[in-house]
């Protein structure tokens, strides 16, 4: 049976607990660190250096988590499968094609909370959420990276950057590949410079077969601490990046 254990409550600006406090594998949520607390840009700021996440759903108290093992994608383990790699040869060379970045934040955030998601009867993506990650956006700590055909956005994802350290939160996809072309792209981004992983918080099928695997959160927290600290990326997307990513 599941262990029954206390869950730290949390007042705006309290530090958060150890993760090492967060529940185990054998508890009702595994992952469960703290309730309570403020959704502000330091609160979050602060969580996500230390590989801590907020995620809960309409008519909950707000849920900080801290997962272990911890879902990553390394970079140079993408997998480029021979369907996607076609796919952006053809999206690279035609000029009704683009990949922006931080063109349309709002939109995306919008639309990820707005797409079905398999298993799931609501989102987390809840309004407080995109409030949240706008005001972080707009600090310069969250980004989108966008995929447009004709001039209209039809799918991408965005992320949270501090320092060299990137965490992805969620993607959508209006078009058959438009995500994985946004996934591509932050990965061919991140590969030109120089960060080696990508946060996935949660263990998928899909992002597995994309090249994630779990990495112990210990682990995590030592590459973050590394991470963050040093000098923060131009949040700009170059063509040649494809190039980076083609090499894999």
């Amino acid at each position: 049976m599941p262990l029954q254990r206390a869950l730290p409550w949390l007042e705006p600006g309290d530090s958060f607990p150890e993760v090492a406090q967060a529940w185990p594998l054998d508890s009702d949520a595994p992952g469960l660190l703290a309730a309570g607390g403020c959704l502000d840009v330091q609160s979050l700021v602060r969580a996500y250096s230390h590989g801590i996440f907020p995620w809960y759903s309409q008519g909950q108290p707000i849920l900080w988590w801290s997962t272990d093992p911890r879902m990553v994608l390394q970079v140079g383990q993408f997998k480029l499968h021979r369907s996607l790699r076609k796919t952006i040869k053809s999206f690279k060379g035609n000029p009704r094609c683009e990949v922006r970045i931080d063109s349309d934040f709002a939109a995306v955030i919008g639309h990820c909370a707005q797409t079905a998601r398999s298993g799931q009867g609501g989102t987390w993506i809840v309004d407080e959420m995109q409030s949240a990650y706008l005001a972080l956006h707009e600090a310069g700590y969250a980004h989108s990276v966008e995929t447009w055909i004709d001039g209209k956005l039809v799918g991408g994802l965005y992320c949270v950057a501090i320092g060299r350290a990137v965490f992805g939160e969620s993607m959508f996809s209006h078009q058959t590949d438009a995500s994985k072309l946004a996934l591509a792209a932050l990965v061919g981004f991140c590969r030109a410079q120089g960060v080696e992983l990508i946060d996935c918080q949660q263990n998928t099928r899909h992002l597995a077969s994309l090249g994630a695997g779990e990495m112990p959160r210990a682990q995590f927290a030592q590459r973050v601490r590394a991470a963050i600290v040093l000098q923060p990326m131009v949040w700009r997307f170059e063509p040649l990046y494809w190039d980076h990513l083609l090499d894999i």
